[in-house]
């Protein structure tokens, strides 16, 4: 039987609502409601550091995506009550109450998330590193030049990781870079590749199949196993794309560290 947590009761800065939803046996989605996706993913942000904060001792790991949590958890470690009924009851009631308390002591705070680093990351424009150069600029109405100069200017959210190991997911851009993705994925896009739709970029962190717009490349590596932290951002890190010709893009491979075969 699926249960669900309404989102009661209101957080304290009156625009972010959550509800709570099982997905099986061992997760349970945090869902947050706000009025756009820049707080919905703040919210999601600050629910997750809440959730990890508690030290519940029931809970295995918390996920943050765009505008949910997931929540993986060991149900027989939940402590429960004759009035909760349950022990999956009781996990909603602990959750809850743990967000309600983070948002009440965060009162006039909502638009607001943890600090956390500012990355700047070298970025090798149109040619053969951002194919799809040309055409978001014509899709935008404005040259390719403007379409760097914009991508580059922002100081962005890493806003989730997810898709595969180390793919961030950054934003939000400049309101002229909201173009569509391309009706056509292709099968096979290159390490590194930086990607844009919708107001958001992508970096490719292996050669992946993925309908972005690729509009360049970085040099950098952003996910590597046999680093002591594998990925290079997380999500609530800043990133500031820095433009690079073809010659530093080369020198920097150059000197970057090779896997073993």
């Amino acid at each position: 039987m699926r249960h669900s947590l309404p989102a009661q009761p209101a957080p304290a800065d009156g625009a972010t609502r959550w509800t709570l939803a099982p997905s099986g046996e061992r997760l349970l989605i945090v869902d947050l409601h706000a009025p756009d996706l820049r707080r919905a993913n703040l919210a999601a942000r600050r629910a997750a550091a809440a959730i990890g904060a508690a030290r519940l001792p029931f809970v295995l790991d918390i996920v943050p995506a765009m505008a949910t949590v997931g929540v993986h958890y060991a149900l027989e470690r939940v402590p429960f009550t004759r009035a909760d009924g349950s022990p999956y009851v009781a996990l909603e009631r602990l959750i809850g109450a743990c967000l309600a308390e983070a948002w009440q002591a965060g009162a006039g705070h909502a638009d607001e998330a943890e600090a956390g680093r500012v990355i700047e990351i070298p970025i090798c424009y149109g040619g053969l590193h951002g194919p799809d150069l040309a055409g978001v600029a014509q899709a935008c109405g404005i040259t390719e030049s403007e379409v760097i100069r914009r991508h580059s200017a922002s100081l962005v959210d890493v806003m989730m990781l997810g898709f595969a190991p180390g793919h961030p997911y950054l934003g939000l851009f400049d309101p002229a870079l909201a173009v569509a993705r391309r009706a056509t994925p292709r099968t096979s896009v290159a390490s590194g590749s930086v990607g844009l739709a919708n107001r958001q970029s992508v970096i490719y962190p292996s050669m992946l199949p993925g309908g972005w717009n690729v509009i360049g490349r970085t040099p950098l590596t952003l996910f590597d196993a046999t680093r002591e932290t594998p990925c290079l951002v997380a999500a609530g890190d800043r990133v500031r794309f820095v433009p690079i010709g073809e010659d530093e893009f080369r020198a920097a491979n150059e000197h970057l560290p090779r896997k073993a075969a």
